[in-house]
């Protein structure tokens, strides 16, 4: 059995069995590179641990330190008070703003794990504290990022036209920011609908929670009232119209009561927020104010320094520790470590299978077919499949070179075979083994971790299903029949 067989046949074996016991998948995945690596492969283990992410693992461990900080002392609260008042309590409003801002960040450039760092926390606290489904606002972020993300001054618009122009293939700028926007724009309106963006039509900020601490009911526009719950879920019945709760009965509630949310058939609890939402104060502490400053300074440096997040978050965080230590005493515990250990290893299992050569193994009996249309599908499967787990700059880099011996056929119009390759490659990184997808699940609130987690996985496999499909259909297939 070939070493590029086996390394796929023991990643599948580690998923099962990771389903089956309560066993961290990362740790499964490592010990599979190790074994793979060494006794298939015959690697050095020098090599094993070259592909370890060390960039991904600051990255985690730096973002979810700074925003336990931020939490703890009150400052992502201060955040949501501040959105609210952006929005002018209006709820429906917040997804659609996170998805703009995500678009607009990496379409000038920014990297989409940097922007996803950044916001995922703050976008959460506010799913959180105002019973908003957490798939919904998170998904927001991810595909918010992949809308921008091939803008010709954006990594990913560069990395594909750079190589589009080496393989002298021909390249269109437009058509491909375009395909990437219009792909995720789509997916997040279905987002939207899916994960109870509907119930949020209608409802704003004015009474997060009932006073008795049930989940309040907001009138919409039509005059009727429905469940405010930010899930996916209809409710059975209507409920009879409440009335808005009195200010005093609100800032109650407020401080102390918990909601459930219903998301998908399933609870959700979270904290009701500290404060009034319309009225609570937006003072800040010196804590605070110094909290706001190293985020504002985090996203400088990244977006405008092109400093490395990771390491500029843990400078960051440990400035605030230092500032404040014992209110800070606990903040290196809610690093999430089991999500670290579990994207870091299965990021560097795939890392082995790229150094023994599956993918490339995989893509070349792909395109030794020789139909095209069905190869075409076949490569963005390729493209989609790989970047779930792997780099997306990676795989981009490898497939387009793999692909010009197709479109040099001129049956297949490249500009178009490029985009859908590109849609395919990049729209996957929703899933919790990619950057983007390991900051959210990091950084979820709202919802249990492990929960959120084999959402995302799901709602990941589910993309990774679609995506390639759709974009093959939309993007390639009308080109080959013209």
């Amino acid at each position: 059995m070939s070493a590029e067989l086996l390394s796929i046949l023991a990643l599948i074996a580690m998923f099962v069995v990771a389903t089956i016991f309560p066993v961290n998948l990362g740790a499964l995945a490592l010990v599979g590179a190790f074994l793979v690596g060494t006794l298939a492969a015959g690697m050095e283990t020098d090599a094993i641990l070259d592909a370890f992410p060390g960039s991904l693992f600051v990255i985690l461990v730096g973002v979810t330190l700074l925003f336990a900080i931020a939490t703890n002392n009150g400052t992502v609260d201060w955040l949501v008070r501040a959105a609210v008042h952006l929005v002018r309590g209006r709820l429906a409003a917040i997804p659609l703003v996170v998805f703009v801002i995500s678009a607009l960040l990496t379409a000038v450039g920014a990297p989409a794990p940097a922007v996803a760092a950044i916001l995922a926390p703050i976008a959460f606290g506010f799913a959180a504290d105002y019973r908003i489904h957490p798939m919904l606002i998170g998904l927001m972020v991810a595909h918010g990022t992949q809308a921008g993300a091939f803008s010709p001054i954006s990594v990913l618009g560069g990395i594909v036209n750079g190589v589009t122009r080496e393989a002298n293939l021909p390249g269109n700028n437009l058509v491909l920011f375009l395909s990437s926007f219009a792909f995720n724009a789509a997916a997040a309106v279905a987002v939207f609908f899916v994960f109870g963006g509907r119930h949020l039509v209608g409802r704003d900020a004015l009474s997060p929670a009932a006073p008795d601490g049930t989940p309040g009911t907001a009138t919409t526009g039509n005059g009727r009232t429905g469940e405010s719950a930010g899930g996916g879920g209809t409710p059975s019945e209507e409920p009879a119209p409440a009335p808005t709760p009195a200010p005093a009965a609100t800032a109650t509630a407020a401080r102390g009561s918990t909601a459930t949310a219903t998301g998908g058939g399933s609870e959700v609890a979270t904290e009701a927020p500290s404060g009034t939402a319309t009225g609570g104060s937006l003072r800040l502490t010196p804590h605070q104010a110094l909290t706001l400053t190293g985020i504002l300074a985090l996203c400088l440096a990244v977006l405008a320094l092109k400093l490395d997040v990771g390491l500029t978050a843990v400078t960051v965080a440990v400035v605030l520790m230092l500032t404040s230590p014992r209110s800070n005493k606990g903040a290196v515990e809610k690093v999430a470590w089991p999500t670290v250990l579990l994207i870091c290893g299965v990021v560097t299992y795939v890392g082995v299978l790229q150094e023994i050569g599956t993918v490339d193994h995989v893509g070349s009996a792909v395109a030794a077919i020789g139909i095209p249309l069905l190869v075409a599908l076949l490569i963005c499967y390729v493209g989609g499949v790989v970047s779930a787990f792997a780099s997306t700059v990676g795989i981009l880099g490898a497939l387009v070179p793999l692909a010009v011996p197709l479109l040099s056929q001129g049956t297949l119009g490249p500009i178009a075979m490029i985009a859908a390759l590109s849609v395919s490659s990049a729209i996957v990184d929703v899933s919790p083994f990619s950057t983007t997808g390991a900051l959210l699940v990091a950084n979820v609130r709202g919802m249990q971790r492990d929960d959120f987690y084999r959402r995302l996985l799901a709602y990941g496999g589910v993309i990774v299903l679609v995506g390639p499909l759709a974009a093959w259909a939309v993007l390639v297939v009308p080109g080959w029949l013209g």
